[in-house]
Order: C-alpha cells, then sequence, then structure tokens
C-alpha cells in the first residue's frame, strides 16, 4: 500500500491502461476460444450430416443393402474408405435394419452391433457418442427404398478431431490478444509520457492535495473578495452618515456589521476544538452569501470535534459544498437560504450538514454529481465538474463519507472519523 501511494501517477496510469488491455486482451481470446470451439463443433455437424445423407442415397449403397451382409460388406468396404479419405471423415459405418456393422474403419469390427443410438423410426440423428475410436460427433441416417427401411449409415468425426481443428484459431485468437496487450502497452507509454510532461514525478496523492490548494484559495478568495465588499460598502455608508452629521446612525451601521461577525466567530471559538480555517472561511462565505441575497445561518455544536483533514483539505470541502449550495439557492425563488450544522455524532465523529432552499438534484443524479467531469451548471462555469468530485475524494481519502440525503430539502452529509485510518 505504501508503495501505491509513493508511486507518480504517472506510472500508476500506466500500470491501469497496462492491466486494463492485457483484461481485455484475455476476454477477447477466450471469447474467440469458445467461438472458435462452437464453430469447429458446427461445421463438424454439419460435414457428418451431409456425408451421411449423401451416402444413404448412393444407389450402389441402396443396392447392396438388399444382398447378403457378407457380400453386402465387400461392395461397401472399399466404398466406405474412399469416402472416409475424400470427405475427411473418421469413419462411415453401413448397417443393416438390425444395427449390424457392414463397414468399419476396423475390419475386425464388421458383423458386430453399431455402438451408438439407432433412432426408433427411421429419421436422421445427430450426437456425440464414444465408440470404438473414442469419443466422437455423429451422423446416423436411415437407409431406404420405396419407402422400406433398408439399413443406417453413420459418419462421424472424433472429438480429437475437432479440436485439432481449432488449433490454428487458436493460433489467430492468441495474435490477436497479442496485438491488443501490445497496442495497450503503446497507449500506455504514451499516456504515461503525457501525463509525466503535465504532473512530473508526483504521486498521484499529491496531485490531489494541489488541486485541493487551489480549490481552497479560490474559494477562500471569493469568500474574502466578498467580504471586503461587504464592508467597504458598510464603510462608504458609515462615513456618508458622518459627513451628514448622522452620527448615531453611522455608529449603529457599524456596529451590527462588528456583532455578526463577532456572533459568528464566537460559535467558532466556543468548540472545544475549533477551527480558526473553517471559521475564517465561514465568515468569507457569510459575506458572500448576503452579497447575493440568500441568508446563510451557521449551527455549530459547541462540542463538535476537530477534523482530521488538513486545513486545506477542510477548506476545499466546505467551500465546495457552500459554493454549490450558495448556487443552488441563488437559482431558486425567495426565501433563498443555506444552513451550514457542525456537530458531534454518536461515535464521537464530526457531521457536517450543508442544506439549501434549492431546487433539489434529481435522484438519477445524486452519484452522478460526484463524478469528475459532471455538472448541472453551464458550460464555461469555472471549476466545471470538479468542486464536489474533490470533496468526495478528500472524504473518502481520510475514512469518511459524503452523500446526499433523499430527503427534502437538499442535504449534502459528511461524515469524518474522529481518527485519521
Amino acid at each position: 500500500m505504501a508503495g501505491d501511494r509513493g508511486r507518480s501517477a504517472a506510472s500508476q496510469v500506466f500500470l491501469a491502461l497496462v492491466a486494463t488491455m492485457s483484461v481485455v486482451a484475455l476476454l477477447t481470446a477466450g471469447i474467440l476460444l469458445l467461438e472458435s470451439q462452437r464453430s469447429a463443433r458446427a461445421e463438424a455437424e454439419r460435414v457428418t450430416q451431409a456425408v451421411a445423407q449423401t451416402i444413404a442415397h448412393a444407389p450402389e449403397v441402396v443396392g447392396a443393402l438388399a444382398e447378403d451382409r457378407d457380400s453386402a460388406s465387400a461392395r461397401l468396404q472399399p466404398f466406405a474408405s474412399e469416402v472416409m479419405a475424400d470427405a475427411r471423415v473418421d469413419f462411415v459405418t453401413v448397417m443393416d435394419v438390425d444395427g449390424i456393422r457392414i463397414t468399419h474403419r476396423d475390419p475386425d469390427e464388421i458383423g458386430r452391433r453399431y455402438l451408438g443410438s439407432i433412432p426408433p423410426r427411421p429419421e436422421m440423428l445427430t450426437e456425440q457418442f464414444t465408440g470404438t475410436l473414442g469419443p466422437s460427433l455423429r451422423t446416423i441416417v436411415p437407409v431406404e427404398a420405396d419407402g422400406i427401411l433398408r439399413g443406417w449409415v453413420s459418419v462421424g468425426v472424433t472429438v480429437d478431431t475437432v479440436a485439432a481443428s481449432v488449433l490454428p484459431r487458436l493460433a489467430a485468437a492468441g495474435g490477436i490478444g497479442a496485438a491488443l496487450v501490445s497496442a495497450g502497452i503503446v497507449g500506455a507509454v504514451l499516456a504515461r509520457r503525457f501525463t509525466r510532461r503535465v504532473a512530473g514525478d508526483l504521486p498521484a496523492g499529491a496531485i490531489r492535495d494541489t488541486l485541493a490548494s487551489a480549490e481552497s484559495l479560490r474559494t477562500l478568495g471569493d469568500a474574502l473578495r466578498a467580504q471586503t465588499h461587504e464592508h467597504g460598502n458598510r464603510l462608504h455608508a458609515a462615513v456618508a452618515l458622518l459627513e451628514l452629521g448622522r452620527t448615531d446612525e453611522a455608529i449603529e451601521l457599524l456596529s451590527a456589521s462588528a456583532q455578526q461577525s463577532q456572533s459568528l466567530v464566537d460559535r467558532v471559538a466556543a468548540r472545544t476544538a475549533g477551527d480558526a480555517t473553517v471559521g475564517a472561511l465561514l465568515l468569507g462565505k457569510t459575506a458572500q452569501a448576503a452579497e447575493r441575497g440568500i441568508d446563510l445561518v451557521v449551527e455549530i455544536a459547541p462540542d463538535a470535534p476537530a477534523s482530521v483533514l488538513a486545513p486545506v483539505d477542510q477548506v476545499a470541502l466546505v467551500g465546495n459544498l457552500l459554493d454549490n449550495a450558495l448556487d443552488a439557492a441563488a437559482s431558486a425563488p425567495a426565501p433563498r437560504w443555506v444552513r451550514v450544522r457542525l456537530d458531534r455524532g454518536i461515535d464521537d465523529d464530526l457531521i457536517v450538514e450543508v442544506v439549501d432552499s434549492g431546487s433539489g438534484v434529481p435522484e438519477a443524479l445524486r452519484e452522478r454529481v460526484f463524478e469528475r467531469g459532471f455538472s448541472t451548471k453551464p458550460a464555461g462555469v469555472e471549476g466545471r465538474g470538479v468542486g464536489l468530485a474533490l470533496a468526495r475524494s478528500v472524504v473518502e481519502s481520510a475514512g469518511g463519507t459524503l452523500e446526499i440525503l433523499p430527503d427534502t430539502p437538499t442535504t449534502f452529509r459528511v461524515v469524518l472519523p474522529a481518527e485519521a485510518p
């Protein structure tokens, strides 16, 4: 496990692609082999049926079966040997109506009873049966003259012969599999080269941390910009009131702003394991929400445990969930609100819930929204398809869970363990 964490992202991409193509190659070769076996068996059945029917209708066979067994055997044994050579079948057995062999590949078997199924009525039958030559695929066909049954013809190929016919196809399947593996290796090398050009020799975890840092800076920057903008507006308003001589109103305006910020600071500080980073983020997001006409309510339990996440990951997680909730609430009709709750779970884990007044996430998309590259926002939105995927990655790397609750309003619920795994 430690080796996987230290391996570069480029190497992981290479190994993943090679493994994937190897599995694909094995599956493809296996499917081709099974299809070859099925095809070879079907072809063997067609050949035995065609040859048996041809022999059963041959005039010399019909005529010979009207004679005694010895005469019929003398006439048909050379004929059967010639057919076996020309049609490339393993045996041609002609027998009388009682199933006594008149011809056979082994002359010593002539005069003995046929080993195999004989239909109760004059009809063709194809089966696999173990006879004197071992397991074989065989077809037995009735020989009739003027509607009277004169005897039977059985033509077959051994299972070994069928298996031997698959060998060339097996080589072809192996060649195709090898070609797929080679193509996969070439693709993996190119992918590794491209990944290394972008990410160098950084491990995948380091790349995720870098992305989390970038997302943290983005969401903190947005929050601080909104907070600065809000304070600037209030300061300008206060200065204007002072210039108009309305000192009491200016003091009241500035006091209300300070009290609002101080209230949130007090709630963050009241936690036995308070987190200044998340507190600063929430202060900024409160201003950002007010700027967009959204009421942001923060509920922090005094005994909420500290997060096992690094500060950068905490900001990436909470910031992305808040950004997503603010966007959802902003697009919904009034009243627009977002509620954030931090609490202690029954197993002393940290519970983080972000609830918004938006229109909700359709049930069919509740898992897809966590896929990297997927977004319900219009194309071109900054960070499109990254935030929620990154948030879940951060949570799962710490052994926690992130899900959308089935209830309404829309609730994203994070559960982080008391200690990192």
